[in-house]
């Protein structure tokens, strides 16, 4: 338990929130406890009691805060326009400066992220150790990590493709697949590569505010001056690197967010670009990660730059509830994080759909560990093209 503490929270944002109970059936963690201190009305009340009260933070109200996954699915639910997400992340960083939160120990994990060569090389040393049973398993690491892999060639200078960190060593094949997809639209291709090792989304979902800060002035130093579109293949990675303009509240920051792009954002406006060819005979389901479906909002668009390759898409009944999955959430809660991702599962299950389509490595490997087959969107847009050419 610590003294009453500031939250620095904004307290028009923090008291827009009226306690009406729209977003409960739209928040993960109070689906599945039926608890109100783990749901966002919940948690709005606990952060004024601890702001404007001068309430203690217990091991309770840690909790709360510490178990939100940040789906943002309440914000597009809330008819008052709070912005919770905002304020869970400022909260987060509240409770990292006072030293009363486990995120500061991620620190030092999250550091890697910053070194591809190191990133690269720990994530050999996992795979083997993975594939010897080392690693426990609620870590989630996927069964078959990739020891090495080839790099991905510049094109041309038409766009950026924004590669990062952990999806670059552990999914640069989405990567590939979203060049060559691009390629085929006429465009070419620089991958960011090291001129962006991080764009310090887990960071900012952590609390390591400073961190995040720092690793967005970063990103924006490595593509200055120029102006290209930036593609994003990772939905938390887009969500983040759109918010950097608010973060940082700076006009460079402003325009470089005003060049990033959602893949599928970017294609669903140039489909005319890309060849026709016969769909693929699958029925896919689309899994819209929550940073793409409630932060970007431009979810509809995989589904309008997947739709020309596949025969059937289909939606899934449980209305973009989220995974579980949450950055590195089902790491630190990997039980809630379960029984999140169960729900998700059995509406899969009900689909029917022969794939799940989900434009974010964390949902694809959250859901992929538990058995479901999952693929990014780029990689059947991909595939129904290299199959017309074959």
């Amino acid at each position: 338990m610590t003294g009453p503490i500031d939250l620095l929270l904004d307290p028009e944002a923090l008291n827009g929130c009226v306690q009406c109970g729209l977003c409960l059936p739209h928040c993960p963690t109070y689906r599945v406890t039926g608890e109100e201190a783990l749901s966002p009305r919940g948690r709005i009340k606990l952060m004024r009691e601890v702001q404007d009260h001068g309430a203690p933070v217990t091991k309770d109200v840690l909790r709360s805060f510490e178990t939100c996954v940040q789906c943002r699915g309440c914000e597009s639910a809330c008819p008052s326009a709070v912005p919770f997400g905002h304020l869970i992340e400022q909260t987060r960083a509240s409770l990292v400066r006072e030293g009363i939160s486990r995120s500061a120990l991620m620190r030092i994990a999250l550091k890697a992220l910053e070194f591809p060569r190191l990133l690269r090389l720990g994530t050999a040393f996992l795979s083997i150790a993975n594939r010897m049973k080392l690693i426990p398993k609620q870590l989630g690491l996927p069964a078959r990590l990739p020891v090495r892999q080839p790099a991905i060639p510049s094109t041309g200078q038409d766009v950026f493709l924004f590669t990062g960190c952990v999806m670059d060593a552990w999914q640069r094949d989405v990567h590939a697949a979203g060049a060559r997809v691009l390629e085929a639209a006429g465009f070419g291709v620089t991958p960011t590569n090291e001129l962006v090792p991080c764009c310090g989304a887990l960071h900012a979902h952590a609390g390591l505010s400073d961190d995040a800060r720092r690793l967005a002035e970063k990103a924006i130093r490595g593509l200055s001056g120029d102006d290209r579109p930036i593609l994003v293949d990772s939905a938390g990675c887009g969500a983040s690197m759109k918010d950097f303009g608010r973060m940082l509240d700076t006009e460079e920051a402003k325009a470089f967010s005003e060049r990033v792009f959602d893949i599928g954002e970017w294609l669903a406006n140039h489909l005319d670009r890309l060849p026709e060819v016969a769909p693929l005979d699958l029925s896919v389901a689309i899994q819209d990660p929550c940073h793409l479906r409630h932060v970007q909002r431009v979810h509809e668009t995989t589904r309008a730059a997947l739709s020309p390759f596949v025969s059937t898409l289909i939606e899934l009944d449980d209305d973009g509830l989220c995974c579980g999955a949450g950055g590195a959430f089902m790491v630190l809660e990997p039980a809630m994080a379960g029984s999140i991702r169960d729900r998700k599962c059995a509406s899969i299950e009900r689909s029917g759909a022969d794939v799940i389509a989900s434009a974010n490595p964390g949902c694809s490997m959250h859901l992929a560990d538990a058995g479901v087959k999952m693929m990014h969107p780029m990689e059947l847009i991909d595939r129904a093209i290299a199959a017309a050419r074959a």
